[in-house]
């Protein structure tokens, strides 16, 4: 069974996605997942920003970890660093596929731009989770499947009063399910973004020789 990330680490993968959490920032990261290593001004102008905004969105991509610079002759170009950004653009493709049956955005290694509108309303949600003590127990609700408040509050060592609290807007937010048996309340993850996340999270510490380059 995985075990849940040392603390410093996920604090520094919610540091991340908190970064994601803005539709701006998303709708750049999902652009060079796209179409590969970009300058500013082809970023720019894709996007129908101002220069200055995504000049600075992406510096703080950047510092984040989150994007990687190259430069080329007069010009540096930007391309995707993280692995969960570009796992997360996946999961996001296929849920839009899901909701509008777009049978071209099911489809398995198929990238395009998503509606400008749709990216904002994912950026939103994620959001919602992107929180060290939320992502912490989805972690432990994602490795270790169905458990009830006991079993979480002693895996995240936080009060039983604070756990419940996060449980319930993750509960709100469609996050986790619930059900009661006898005295107990069981907590379940549900799919979408927010578990993809935690799984690429996982994939990319795992994949590190040296777990300081996180």
């Amino acid at each position: 069974m995985p075990q849940q990330l040392p603390a410093e680490i996920m604090k520094k993968a919610a540091k991340g996605i908190s970064y994601i959490a803005h539709p701006l920032r998303l709708r750049i990261l999902e652009y060079l997942d796209v179409n590969g290593a970009s300058s500013v001004s082809a970023v720019t102008k894709a996007l129908n920003e101002e220069q200055v905004i995504v000049s600075q969105s992406l510096k703080k991509l950047r510092e984040a970890n989150l994007v990687k610079t190259e430069r080329r002759g007069l010009f540096i170009y930007y391309n995707i660093y993280e692995e969960y950004p570009a796992s997360i653009f996946v999961c996001i493709r296929k849920l839009f596929g899901y909701m509008t049956d777009n049978f071209y955005f099911l489809a398995d290694g198929y990238k395009a731009m998503l509606p400008r509108d749709y990216t904002g309303m994912v950026a939103n949600q994620i959001k919602l989770f992107a929180n060290y003590d939320k992502m912490r127990i989805l972690e432990y609700l994602t490795l270790n499947g169905e458990s009830n408040v006991t079993d979480i509050v002693k895996a995240t060592e936080n009060p039983q009063l604070k756990i419940s609290q996060y449980l319930k807007r993750l509960r709100d937010d469609g996050f986790v399910t619930c059900r009661r048996e006898g005295r107990y309340i069981y907590y379940a993850i549900t799919a979408g973004v927010h578990k993809t996340a935690i799984q690429c999270i996982h994939k990319r510490y795992d994949s590190l020789a040296d777990k300081s380059d996180f």
